[in-house]
């Protein structure tokens, strides 16, 4: 089984840098995917792909080209649930995974939350994100990487 490669859904993403790092400390490749906008890098291991503006464009490339035991980070909950659907590893910009247990009461809050917004019953504020989402984050992003990478040169299956 190949290596797993870290996919990034990149447009507005606040953890791209610490992406990055894990990626190179473990040796994996990480694609970063956006509507455009991003810094080039010279690193082989490191990939950009430009997709169209359209809605969703980003997340129809990271679910066309992600495998199981690969890793997608989306803050994106729609994403989630397709890339958890693949048997891939999912995680969030704040270090919280998403997996086939706790992804339908993710979607369920994200429609309630939505619809709360709609009726106007909510203004829809999201927390600021904080040195401690992205100190979860890095952290989570190792160790998710760590099971990945193991499992992956062990001959193991996708996400759990």
């Amino acid at each position: 089984m190949p290596d797993p490669i870290i996919y990034v859904d990149a447009d507005a993403c606040p953890v791209k840098a610490e992406a990055e790092k894990v990626a190179d400390r473990l040796g994996l490749v990480v694609t970063f995917v956006s509507n455009g906008g991003l810094r080039p890098s010279r690193d082989p291991m490191v990939r950009h792909v430009v997709v169209s503006k359209g809605a969703d464009a980003a997340d129809d490339w990271i679910v066309e080209h992600a495998r199981p035991n690969d890793i997608v980070v989306t803050a994106d909950i729609p994403l989630a649930a397709r890339a958890v659907t693949l048997g891939a590893h999912v995680l969030g910009v704040t270090g919280k995974p998403f997996t086939p247990d706790t992804i339908g009461m993710a979607v369920a809050m994200r429609d309630l939350k939505q619809h709360l917004r709609e009726t106007g019953e909510s203004k829809g504020y999201n927390a600021a994100f904080t040195q401690q989402d992205r100190s979860r984050f890095l952290g989570a992003l190792d160790q998710m990487a760590r099971r990945a990478l193991q499992s992956a040169r062990s001959g193991g299956g996708g996400a759990a």
